[in-house]
């Protein structure tokens, strides 16, 4: 294994100052946490997905236009994918972002209606009186010109579709469904859909202490090759290549760091040593990720194979108190500015009660929120490798926005992302608008 730590010198800086975040009120009243689902697309819009946690109403599509300030509702999940009067659980969220390409939209659908077996949510075994199972996740394409969906590929064996990117310069899809974790690779030129198999022991349908194993919730693409790369619980990083009739891991290399932590991969209640998100950085020819529970930004280069430790991106006060945040699994909020070099990360900070950390919950079931925590905003500039915390977020009545892990960056550099907040007595998710540090209006 080859592993090195970054060498050139890290600017940190940091701001007092709080950031307002802007709610809005989508019309969705079931709107439950998203994950991932939102982005913004070259015509400069928002799309988001809104999530739902009932089995008979799926989740919705909606587009916020930063021109008017208005928001407008595009589709039902459940009624894209052919499914309105199938009486079935219905097509509850999507968790993937969405992903351009020659004008259209790619993203895909996943159950949002679980069933507790065993202290923890799994995929229905037993439907509701008077409904059939999930029937599976769909992928899906969106025209940005013409306003039409196309359903192009149904999941296997109603799984539902947890992780996907897109080779954008090819036009290959790329997926991991849940709970079992099958690899999936749509072919736009044949449509065809191939399964590759299962990739971590039974995934998250697995026995905990035995085959339970988390899934990676995100892929890259080296676009030199077309390969396509993920990681594993475990630490092993998994490779495919159009035309390969099986899975690579690659050799005599792993993401067993002791700056990550240590994990029992056969457990649940963190993503072990899977990285968190990962994209690809054409400038150096490398993928930058960061590891969940640990928030160490890394550099991974698919051909040496090496990774190397740049810099712990949680939030100051995160960094400050040496512990690992909140929320288990770590933050999906991690995504390259327009500019291509910025990291925009939402993290998680420490809350301080008469001069005492906030402790949450020794142990828990599943990656989820161990205690209340701070939002906050941090940016990562590659190229002159210099770290800021901008700052906690609040509402404009000081109240904090929660589970948050999504993160889209507007073409003027404002942020967007899907979090918690009251709306007329009730907590719901939806879109909050956040002024960027370095926003352009």
């Amino acid at each position: 294994m080859n592993t090195t730590t970054y060498d050139p010198a890290i600017h940190t800086t940091h701001t007092t100052h709080a950031l307002t975040a802007q709610p809005y009120y989508s019309g969705f009243e079931l709107a439950h946490d998203t994950y991932n689902a939102i982005t913004v697309a070259s015509d400069g819009k928002v799309y988001y997905v809104l999530s739902s946690e009932a089995h008979d109403r799926g989740g919705q599509l909606y587009v916020y236009d930063p021109a008017t300030d208005q928001i407008r509702h595009l589709a039902d999940l459940t009624e894209l994918c052919g499914e309105a009067n199938a009486k079935a659980i219905v097509q509850g969220k999507s968790h993937v972002r969405f992903y351009e390409r020659a004008g259209k939209l790619y993203f895909a659908t996943h159950v949002g209606y679980y069933e507790m077996i065993d202290g923890m949510e799994r995929l229905p075994h037993h439907a509701p009186e008077g409904y059939s199972l999930y029937p599976g996740g769909h992928l899906l394409s969106y025209d940005l010109v013409t306003g039409e969906f196309e359903d192009l590929a149904l999941a296997p064996d109603g799984e539902g579709i947890l992780t996907m990117t897109l080779d954008k310069d090819r036009g290959h899809i790329y997926a991991l469904t849940w709970p079992l974790g099958y690899f999936l690779h749509y072919d736009p030129a044949t449509g065809e859909l191939r399964n590759l198999g299962l990739t971590c022991a039974r995934g998250e349908a697995g026995t905990p202490g035995d085959d339970y194993r988390v899934i990676c919730r995100s892929m890259f693409v080296d676009p030199r090759e077309g390969a396509v790369y993920f990681s594993t619980a475990e630490g092993h990083v998994l490779t495919y290549q159009p035309g390969a009739a099986e899975l690579r891991t690659l050799e005599d290399f792993d993401l067993r760091l002791d700056y990550f932590g240590r994990y029992d991969a056969t457990r649940p209640g963190s993503m072990g040593y899977n990285w968190r998100k990962i994209f690809w950085y054409a400038p150096e020819e490398v993928a930058y990720g960061v590891h969940g529970n640990s928030g160490y930004l890394f550099r991974f280069d698919p051909r040496e194979p090496k990774i190397e430790i740049v810099e712990r991106i949680t939030s100051e006060p995160s960094r400050r108190s040496g512990m690992f945040d909140q929320f288990s699994y770590g933050y999906l909020g991690f995504q390259p500015g327009p500019d291509g070099d910025t990291i925009y990360y939402l993290t998680g900070g420490p809350i301080y009660l008469n001069g005492k950390r906030v402790k949450g919950a020794e142990e828990i079931a599943k990656g989820a929120a161990r205690g209340l925590e701070n939002l906050h905003l941090v940016t990562f500039h590659i190229p002159s490798r210099t770290y800021t915390d901008h700052g906690p977020i609040f509402y404009a009545d000081g109240q904090r926005p929660t589970y948050v892990n999504s993160i889209a960056i507007g073409h003027d550099g404002t942020v967007y992302t899907l979090a918690r907040f009251e709306h007329e007595g009730k907590e719901i998710q939806d879109l909050v608008k956040i002024p960027g540090p370095y926003a352009t209006i």
